[in-house]
């Protein structure tokens, strides 16, 4: 009973820092609007993503080594790079709250990978808890004049697809032994910033210049809303199932959403109570037997040893 009960609470730690990942992420619209420089959504990529990951590897002092080289390239663009440049064309072809619910279908996703990658099983259970989720988000954020543009929801629903699917390769490939969290989450982080580096350049030509305001946003997005945020959210896959995790997502446009209440003056409604209170059901739901239903992949012994101080 007392080993049931540790490791009961055990989770629930972990899903509760895992929880403020999301959180954390939902801040990036307020961030974004207040403090950096206009119309340059890839440059804000890169700025979120790449500094980040190469402050995280001259802290770790690990890189990838032999087949954890590509594996670090493909988890980066799936998690990183690819999600990033989905979502943020979703964001500028669509109205927010249309991207905001095309993003959080990534449940959907994720449950059915894990079952393709034979690490969970597809219940009745996800399936509507994931649903419900979906449906709270919609009504947390989205109105009935929102317009629609194809090429704009093919981007958002491959965000989710790229999320989803990112989250499942984390899973299943684990780590390397030898490898902390936060030296994987430097991997990611700086391939999808190389991978995004190109992108912007080629969309928004030269970098704007920056003031103070922009440098300090750009340093909570970084340091915040990336390095310490995917250092948690990394942590949570490895310490539990990707169905959990992953639900745990649907917390970011709620965040969003009380933040532009409390921060930016904008309104609350009672049916985005209403939403919030059915995303937390969705959320709690998808908790229920929150363990994996197969353990993941052996961690490779493929340990990396090449430092950055070589």
């Amino acid at each position: 009973m007392t080993t049931s009960r540790a490791a009961v609470a055990g989770l629930a730690g972990t899903l509760a820092l895992t929880g403020l990942a999301p959180l954390v992420w939902g801040s990036t619209y307020a961030v974004t609007t207040t403090f950096l420089p206009p119309e340059r959504p890839m440059f804000t990529a890169v700025m979120r993503v790449l500094p980040a990951g190469l402050l995280l590897l001259a802290m770790t002092r690990k890189l990838p080594h032999g087949q954890w080289i590509w594996r670090a390239f493909a988890l980066g663009a799936l998690n990183i790079g690819v999600f990033t440049a989905f979502l943020f064309v979703a964001a500028y072809r669509l109205p927010g709250g249309v991207a905001a619910v095309l993003a959080a279908s990534a449940p959907l996703f994720a449950v059915g990978f894990a079952a393709l990658a034979g690490l969970e099983q597809l219940t009745l259970r996800k399936i509507v808890a994931a649903v419900i989720g979906l449906a709270g988000v919609a009504l947390v954020v989205l109105k009935a004049t929102a317009a629609l543009d194809t090429w704009g929801i093919l981007a958002g629903l491959g965000a989710a697809v790229a999320m989803g699917s990112g989250t499942v390769l984390t899973k299943r490939w684990s780590r390397p032994d030898g490898v902390s969290p936060l030296a994987m989450t430097g991997w990611q982080l700086t391939t999808g910033g190389i991978l995004l580096l190109p992108v912007a350049a080629i969309a928004e030509g030269m970098p704007p210049a920056l003031d103070a305001r922009n440098i300090g946003g750009y340093l909570y997005l970084g340091l915040i809303g990336t390095a310490i945020a995917y250092a948690l959210w990394f942590r949570g896959i490895a310490r539990t199932s990707v169905t959990s995790v992953t639900f745990l997502g649907l917390l970011s446009p709620v965040s969003a959403t009380i933040i532009g209440w409390a921060a930016l003056g904008q309104s609350l409604t009672p049916l985005q109570l209403l939403g919030i209170a059915v995303v937390l059901g969705g959320l709690l739901l998808g908790q229920i037997g929150g363990g994996p239903a197969k353990p993941a992949a052996k961690p490779v012994t493929d340990t990396p040893k090449t430092s950055l101080a070589a």
